[in-house]
C-alpha cells in the first residue's frame, strides 16, 4: 500500500555506457549562449557576461536511437549539440577549484528547441519554457563515468543532419568552462546527485523536419543519433531555416 492517489510515474533516468544500471535524473539545467560564435548567430554580444540558465524537466530526456515526433506549435524546430555534465555529489557555494569533485560523469546531448516560440518569448521578456522544456526535448547518449573518461576540457563537438555536418567546434571554446558553470550555478541553489547540466551549443544551429536523421558526438564521449518523424500536425510544417 502506498500514500499516493495514483501510481507515480517511473523515475526519469539516463543510460550509462556499457552498464545495465541507469543514472537517476533529478533536474536538467541548461546554459544559454556559452560559445561566442553561437551568441553572435543569435544576435547577441559574445562578451564574457555572467552566464544565464534555463531548465528542462527530467522526463524530457530520451535515449539515443529514439524516434522523436516533430513537436506541436512550431514551424522552426532546431537542434543544439551539447556537452552533458552529470552531478554525483551534493553541494552548494562550490568553489571552482573543487567543482570537478562533484561530477559523476559526462555525455553527449541535444537541446531540441522550438526556436520560433523561444524567440517570441525572448522578445517579449517572457520565460523560455515553451521553446525549450517540451516533451522529448533532451535526447542524450549514455553517460561515461569520470573514472573512464576523466574531465574533458577539449575535443571536437559536432552535429550532422542527414550526414552533412552543421556544427563543429571544440570544448575549449566554451565561454564558461565546466568548473565555473558548476560554481556559479551552485551559488543560486544546491546541486544534488542526479542533476545534469547541458553546457551550451556551438554555432551552426538550424532547422530540422520530419525525415531528418540527426547525429552528433564529442571526442572521447561517444555519439548520439535520433530520427525526426512526423508529428500530429505534420501537414502544417515548413522548414524555415537552412
Amino acid at each position: 500500500m502506498n500514500n499516493f492517489v495514483f501510481e507515480p510515474a517511473a523515475p526519469a533516468s539516463l543510460a550509462i555506457d556499457n552498464e545495465v544500471v541507469r543514472f537517476p535524473l533529478r533536474r536538467i539545467f541548461c546554459v544559454g549562449r556559452n560559445y561566442a560564435a553561437h551568441a553572435r548567430e543569435m544576435g547577441k554580444d559574445p562578451d564574457r557576461e555572467a552566464p544565464f540558465f534555463f531548465t528542462k524537466p527530467a522526463d524530457a530526456v530520451v535515449d539515443t536511437g529514439s524516434a522523436i515526433p516533430y513537436p506541436p506549435e512550431t514551424r522552426d524546430f532546431h537542434y543544439e549539440i551539447e556537452l552533458v555534465v552529470a552531478i554525483g555529489r551534493d553541494g552548494s557555494d562550490i568553489p571552482a577549484a573543487a567543482a570537478l569533485d562533484h561530477v559523476w560523469g559526462y555525455g553527449v546531448g541535444i537541446d531540441l528547441t522550438r526556436r520560433d516560440l523561444q524567440l517570441e518569448a525572448r522578445d517579449k521578456g517572457r520565460p523560455w519554457d515553451w521553446g525549450k522544456a517540451f516533451d522529448l526535448s533532451a535526447p542524450c547518449a549514455p553517460l561515461r563515468p569520470v573514472a573512464t573518461v576523466g574531465h574533458p576540457d577539449s575535443g571536437r563537438i559536432w552535429l550532422a543532419v542527414n550526414g552533412k555536418v552543421r556544427q563543429s567546434a571544440d570544448l575549449s571554446e566554451l565561454i564558461w568552462n565546466v568548473p565555473e558553470i558548476i560554481s556559479i550555478l551552485s551559488r543560486s541553489m544546491s546541486l544534488k546527485r542526479g542533476d545534469i547540466i547541458m553546457t551550451g551549443t556551438p554555432a551552426g544551429v538550424g532547422a530540422i523536419v520530419a525525415g531528418d536523421k540527426v547525429t552528433g558526438g564529442i571526442d572521447g564521449l561517444g555519439e548520439i543519433a535520433i530520427d525526426i518523424v512526423a508529428g500530429p500536425s505534420a501537414g502544417r510544417r515548413a522548414r524555415s531555416a537552412a
